[in-house]
């Protein structure tokens, strides 16, 4: 099991589970989401590397944060939670929210990063994700961004309806295990956890900002890995291709959005040689 500890990073404390020992490994979850997110792929690496997956900025367990939810920001939280435990760098495993935090940090401090792995999100500030936006974003996109805090107002009590809904629709009607779905809830409800998740999306403009910023003086270097599933598929290898050195690009089928929880052993087959620098071959 995880051990958890609390962080002082950036002016706030991260909840932090650590597990195994070797190599650093960090994992960055997305909405709805807290580090449970990651439960299987710890226990799948924690034999080879000590993996750390933090409650991101605001959210599940860690400190609220009254700013802080742009790219940029995290990245510096993800920098500097490294540096706190004691990790001259680490590969970095991210879905969703994280990704952008997780592009940033790789693209800005290359000798943080061994390997970067970013799953099931589109990187505001690149091209190559007008297809899957060309009937706009997502409803919740706009609907996260309102203001003044118009989803906090409608969703107070109603959060588990509402959490539920994305964790069915991430999993293409499976479901979570109830601890994992129960732990969920719990981190977003009530509207001050509504308010930090939200945070996230209000930064979104800012966040592109700085993507688009990083990207025209720079190019990302080191080896990554871009998976996709349902709905994301192939969009962000796409966007990734033209300003990356080593990118390899894979697909899960049958998978939805949230990738760790709905085939984490696929998942797995990808990480295990990748992190390790191997060649990856399909199961037999």
């Amino acid at each position: 099991m995880p051990v958890l500890r609390r962080v002082a990073v950036n002016g706030t404390e991260l909840n932090v589970a650590i597990a195994g020992s070797g190599p650093a490994v960090l994992l960055l979850h997305g909405f709805p989401h807290t580090w449970e997110l990651w439960t299987d792929v710890m226990a799948g690496l924690s034999a080879r590397y000590r993996v750390t997956a933090p409650d991101m900025r605001g959210l599940g367990a860690s400190s609220p944060a009254p700013s802080g939810y742009d790219a940029a920001g995290l990245a510096e939280d993800a920098a500097a939670l490294l540096a706190k435990l004691g990790e001259n760098s680490a590969s970095v495993v991210a879905i969703d929210a994280g990704t952008p935090a997780a592009f940033l940090l790789a693209l800005r401090r290359p000798e943080t990063v061994r390997r970067l792995v970013v799953m099931e999100s589109v990187l505001g500030g690149l091209p190559g994700a007008e297809d899957f936006l060309a009937a706009g974003p997502p409803w919740w996109f706009g609907f996260h961004a309102a203001e003044p805090r118009l989803a906090e107002t409608v969703l107070r009590g109603n959060e588990a309806a509402y959490i539920d809904w994305f964790l069915r629709a991430g999993t293409l009607g499976g479901g979570v295990p109830s601890a994992i779905r129960d732990a969920f809830v719990r981190a977003y409800t009530g509207s001050g956890a509504l308010s930090r998740a939200f945070a996230y999306y209000r930064a979104l403009p800012h966040s592109a900002m700085q993507t688009a910023q990083a990207v025209s003086t720079a190019r990302l270097t080191v080896p990554t890995m871009a998976v996709g599933a349902q709905p994301v598929g192939a969009v962000l290898e796409r966007q990734l291709r033209p300003v990356t050195d080593d990118l390899t690009g894979h697909l899960i089928e049958d998978c939805g959005h949230i990738i760790p929880l709905h085939r984490p052993h696929a998942l797995l087959e990808l990480l295990i040689p990748f992190l390790a620098g191997k060649a990856w071959s399909p199961s037999p």
